[in-house]
């Protein structure tokens, strides 16, 4: 299985048969399944410290000791929240310093069109890399924060204060919705799940890449997707594959500490979880908004 985001699609830390907890390893004596190279003993696995553990595994041998230096669950959340903090940072900044009335509203959606465009740039650079590098991932961070910020400032002060914080708390109520539900196993991410939620992705950009480019030509909002009825649709179409995204992110995390990948890894799960959650708030805000809007 490969992950939801970029950054994973070189990696496929998976086990598609199987959903151990955080922090379990693979049984002695069982062999991994899968196509993870973090499989340790496997010959997939070129972080393997035992060349005998694939045939030490097949005859029911303990394995070797777990490889020194690998990920953790702690490594995963400090670097998650390093980079929401930075996320978070950049958008107070950006609304103290970036105000959105009459007078300086195209200099700061100036800005922040321009914040959204660098920080897509370094996620297809990180994307593309084989290995995480931590300053280009909060770099990024920095420059989506300054985009939310903007953003929220302009929601805030147009449509309603109080959609930001309902935006953010909805946003953190998901996140631990998926959360609760994956440890508790109501969701099991297998190769089925994986396709499916590609499939629905891919359909669903498609459809606002059409509308966008409608919009350009006609002007409005294009065939009408992202605002009134359909708007809330989508929008909430949009939350339910941010969720799915989620439960990918977690079997990533789940299935690299389980093989055992290195640390630096965390830093890749980080930067998923990242922008998944900004995937979900900026289609919360869109639907609370336009709830706002219709009041």
């Amino acid at each position: 299985m490969r992950s939801s985001n970029p950054v994973f699609s070189r990696r496929g830390f998976s086990r598609d048969n199987g959903t151990a907890g955080f922090n379990a390893a693979p049984q002695a004596g069982a062999p991994a399944t899968g196509t993870t190279p973090y499989a340790e003993g496997t010959a997939a696995n070129p972080y393997a410290t035992n060349p005998y553990a694939q045939q030490d595994t097949q005859y029911g041998a303990p394995q070797a000791p777990a490889r020194s230096g690998a990920m953790t669950i702690d490594d995963v959340v400090t670097r998650t929240a390093m980079s929401l903090g930075t996320v978070v940072l950049g958008a107070v900044l950006a609304w103290v310093l970036l105000p959105v009335d009459e007078s300086n509203l195209g200099t700061s959606f100036g800005i922040a069109i321009g914040a959204a465009l660098v920080a897509f740039v370094l996620s297809l650079i990180q994307s593309f890399k084989r290995k995480p590098v931590p300053a280009l991932i909060i770099t990024y961070a920095a420059f989506e924060g300054v985009f939310l910020g903007v953003l929220s400032s302009a929601v805030s002060t147009y449509i309603s204060p109080g959609v930001v914080a309902q935006a953010v708390l909805g946003t953190m109520c998901v996140f631990a919705g998926v959360l609760f539900a994956y440890k508790m196993r109501w969701i099991r991410v297998t190769r089925r799940f994986y396709g499916f939620v590609m499939a629905a992705a891919m359909g669903f950009m498609l459809l606002m890449v059409v509308n966008l480019l409608f919009a350009l030509i006609g002007g409005g909002d294009g065939l009408g997707f992202r605002s009134g009825g359909l708007g809330i649709l989508f929008g909430v179409i949009g939350i339910v594959l941010g969720a799915c995204f989620l439960a990918l992110d977690f079997k990533q995390v789940e299935d690299g500490i389980a093989f055992g990948a290195p640390r630096e890894e965390s830093w890749l799960a980080a930067f998923g979880l990242t922008m998944t959650l900004v995937w979900i708030y900026l289609e919360m805000l869109r639907v609370l908004s336009i709830l706002s809007g219709d009041d």
